[in-house]
């Protein structure tokens, strides 16, 4: 008898499940989440599919029902609640979904990082580091131009507008780091601004007077002066 009701557990259980994904826009949901190697925020989900955070927020409680995610507080320091990302739980079935492993990896550094209290000054110095050897890659006549082929070549989409006297600010019309920043800003944000500050150090001395990063502007640029 006892077997008899486990196994009829956990059928029930398989077809809440399927019936559960047989809604499309649930479907997409842990489609997403299944390729992310970081937690994922409603509001982030939603941006992504196009739908309303409520809406979306509906769907992943119907998803938590039938034990396909699991909610994860994520705490950032200050006052007031922490903020909810949803994640796949991990007896959730991959459906072939699963991210690269460079991304998973990326994902588990960077919560190892916070978790060893790695701060937005390491970061920086680790991505300034990383700026000044990139350079040698590029023969840019400039460091606004090498900054653009640095960030073009990491998939930034950079687009550059002149300023007075020389200057440009580059907006990122993509951000390839967006996942990781979304669950790490302060971590990944920093590696971000240190990058573009070694680059423009190394190929000509010029002055990163602007970083407007993922919750500080939108979208996200950086203001370079050429040296003189």
């Amino acid at each position: 008898m006892k077997i008899c009701r486990a196994r009829d557990s956990l059928a029930f259980v398989d077809l809440e499940v399927l019936k559960a994904l047989g809604d499309e826009t649930r479907y997409a949901m842990y489609r997403a989440l299944s390729r992310s190697p970081v937690p994922r925020s409603a509001q982030d989900l939603a941006g992504e599919l196009g739908l309303h955070p409520n809406t979306v927020r509906a769907h992943l409680e119907r998803l938590r029902e039938v034990g396909l995610v699991e909610v994860v507080a994520v705490h950032r320091g200050g006052v007031g609640r922490p903020q909810h990302r949803y994640a796949l739980s991990p007896k959730a079935p991959s459906l072939g979904f699963d991210p690269p492993a460079h991304a998973l990896l990326a994902g588990l550094l960077a919560a190892l990082a916070e978790q060893v209290g790695a701060g937005a000054a390491d970061a920086t110095e680790v991505g300034a580091a990383w700026g000044r050897r990139a350079v040698r890659r590029t023969r840019a006549a400039s460091c606004i131009a090498a900054l653009a082929a640095e960030l073009d070549r990491l998939g930034f989409e950079p687009a550059a507008e002149p300023g007075p006297h020389g200057s440009a600010r580059i907006d990122f019309l993509h951000c390839p780091f967006r996942e990781l920043a979304e669950a790490y800003p302060e971590l990944v944000c920093s590696l971000h601004r240190g990058i573009c500050a070694g680059v423009i150090e190394r190929a000509g001395k010029g002055t990163m007077r602007e970083f407007g990063a993922l919750y500080d502007a939108d979208p996200c640029h950086v203001t370079v002066e050429p040296p003189g």
